[in-house]
């Protein structure tokens, strides 16, 4: 299936989340409002997504001055994968992740936490990037940045009915259907829960796939398996400070991962990813 093609049923189902929210929200208006509003965020999530996951993340433009080794080992590894050199971001907190962001090649963007240069060693380093570059050379980093964009967004509404339930919940629902307390309760537990789904079915899939051609990129499958395993240590005992909605981008989830949680992870189990590298 085409990049393409991917990214507009990503924008449908979204879209239809959207829409089932607005419609709990305020009946057949609340719907409409919700369409209308889900086609200006998906005009908006293709143009800028990117910027706003590196905004939600935290992340901060670094020049070649500022991080000289770093920005030559990701123009080495892009250079072997025939890739533009994407933009870099660092991401100042001390647990160790990352992810790529970007609508194509030609304008992507690598983000490291400053954690993640100081734990893993060379061979190891690059077969983080080298997965991340691999994200690029697919072409799923717009589908990665757009979920997360429109799960903010989602998300942004679940906190709209929590409102609506403190200040006006007791109301019952209007000649249109929606509205109410029932309304804001589907809303709060069934869009984000919706929105979630969508980003663990894209999500894990393309893992393992980046995780193959990242270890053809940088050549060290083994190192790639090591860094994944010291990464699920350190965001498992010390989760990343982000927006949620940004947890499918990262190479490893950097959220706790409790019993709930861990079910509904939009990454697939590392142990895996790092056999299947092993079978490498």
């Amino acid at each position: 299936m085409t990049s393409m093609i991917k990214t507009g049923l990503l924008m449908a189902a979204l879209t239809a989340v959207f829409m089932v929210a607005g419609g709990a929200l305020g009946g057949t208006n609340g719907m409409v409002f919700a369409l209308l509003m889900a086609l200006g965020m998906n005009f908006f999530a293709y143009w800028y997504s990117d910027k706003m996951a590196l905004k939600m993340s935290g992340a901060q433009e670094v020049s070649a001055t500022e991080a000289p080794d770093l920005h030559r080992m990701i123009a080495s590894l892009a250079s072997r994968a025939k890739l533009p050199k994407p933009r870099v971001y660092l991401i100042h907190q001390n647990t160790p992740n990352a992810f790529a962001t970007g609508r194509n090649p030609d304008h992507a963007a690598v983000a490291v936490t400053t954690g993640l240069m100081g734990i893993l060693k060379q061979d190891e380093l690059e077969g983080v990037l080298a997965h991340e570059l691999a994200h690029i050379q697919n072409r799923d980093i717009l589908i990665s940045s757009i979920a997360a964009t429109m799960a903010g967004a989602i998300g942004y509404m679940a906190s709209m009915a929590q409102w609506t339930m403190i200040f006006g919940g007791g109301r019952s629902d209007d000649d249109h259907g929606g509205g109410g307390l029932i309304g804001s309760l589907v809303m709060m537990i069934l869009a984000p829960l919706g929105a979630s789904l969508i980003q663990m079915a894209i999500s894990r899939s393309r893992e393992f796939q980046a995780d193959a051609t990242g270890a053809a990129i940088c050549g060290h499958p083994l190192s790639l398996a090591s860094a994944l395993q010291q990464l699920e240590s350190f965001n498992r005992r010390r989760p990343l400070d982000i927006n949620p909605a940004t947890a499918q981008m990262y190479i490893v989830n950097p959220l706790s991962g409790g019993t709930l949680a861990g079910l509904f992870s939009t990454h697939p189990p590392v142990q895996e990813r790092i056999k299947r590298l092993a079978a490498l």
